[in-house]
């Protein structure tokens, strides 16, 4: 039963292997607890046949993963903050008439786009939000990615799909909120109903483009003429109300491995030589366990305490290593 179990985990469920080793670990410790109370003869769960299946222990602690300094979200904020300001001011500032409608439509979409970038980069430095509850993820049909009817701007909320399979609000503090509603005045979107972070990959949208407006008894001479007068699909797709996806969340990493890359920020990691999503969720874990300890951290990630003093346990090891200094400290005066 436990090595069936432990091949279910592994399957194709896009579990990734900590979580794969957590969720067996839960398993196992209930089997240990059957063990000493009488109800099971053998620890079946920690049999080596049992465990077979699992991935190999990489041997890295919590406190190896990757998590973003602060001068790292302060540089990478920064700059796609810069970007989307450049971008908006040259698409807001182009004369009506002197301007050919391509050249002010192509200018939008940059702008568009930056501001995407900047809003996508804020939610993760900021909110500690997963990213696979934040976008799309295609091995989770129930994750469709945050749509700007989950959003509440005005009380900095936002609902997402958590880790735990159910609906939960998750805190916008006061930086992403900006940004956002800059980023929503400038898309306008047709219907609350549209994703806050849509793909912009030019094939995936020409497909739904021409698919939609085939649907909607469009001939294909009058798709190609409405599609000739959009510098870009993204454009006729929400002037047409074609609600296009979310970008997934190897979408994201690929967001910031470009942004990573243009910043030139320094990056010292054994796995990843760009700014990771999740590396936005634990720095902002390190910053509020520092700050506020661990009970308010675990809080804001949607975790259990227990975990987060897992996962974070390299602080507290730090802290009492300077108590310990201290008193040495005290002692050697005396």
């Amino acid at each position: 039963m436990f090595r069936e179990y432990a091949r279910h985990l592994v399957g194709d469920r896009g579990l990734r292997q900590n979580t794969v080793q957590t969720y067996y670990r839960y398993i196992s410790a209930w089997g240990g607890w059957c063990v000493n109370e009488g109800y099971l003869e053998a620890h079946y769960a920690q049999r080596a046949s049992a465990m077979a299946p699992l991935p190999e222990d990489d041997g890295r602690k919590p406190g190896d993963q990757q998590a973003w300094t602060s001068e790292q979200r302060h540089e990478l904020t920064r700059h796609v903050d810069e970007r989307a300001r450049d971008a908006v001011e040259a698409y807001m500032t182009l004369p009506e008439e002197d301007t050919d409608p391509l050249d002010k439509q192509r200018a939008r979409y940059e702008a568009l786009k930056a501001a995407r970038d900047r809003a996508l980069v804020f939610v993760l430095a900021y909110t500690a939000v997963r990213v696979g509850e934040l976008l799309q993820d295609p091995n989770d049909p129930r994750r469709r990615g945050v749509r700007w009817e989950d959003i509440a701007l005005d009380d900095g909320s936002m609902d997402v799909y958590r880790k735990k399979q159910q609906w939960d609000a998750a805190s916008l503090p006061d930086p992403v909120i900006s940004p956002l509603r800059s980023y929503r005045k400038l898309m306008d979107p047709p219907t609350d109903r549209w994703p806050v972070f849509p793909t912009f990959d030019q094939r995936t949208l020409a497909g739904l483009v021409q698919d939609e407006l085939a649907e909607r008894g469009k001939r294909p001479e009058a798709i190609t003429e409405r599609r000739e007068d959009h510098a870009r699909d993204l454009l006729l797709a929400i002037e047409e109300d074609i609600r296009p996806p979310s970008i997934t969340t190897d979408g994201a990493r690929s967001i910031l491995q470009r942004l990573s890359e243009a910043t030139e920020i320094d990056i010292d990691h054994p796995k990843h030589d760009y700014l990771a999503p999740h590396g936005g969720r634990r720095g902002m874990g390190e910053v509020l366990v520092r700050a506020f300890g661990y009970t308010v951290a675990a809080r804001y990630l949607d975790n259990s305490e227990e975990m987060v003093r897992e996962r974070y346990s390299h602080i507290e090891a730090g802290e009492l290593g300077d108590v310990a200094t201290e008193a040495l400290s005290e002692i050697d005066s005396i």
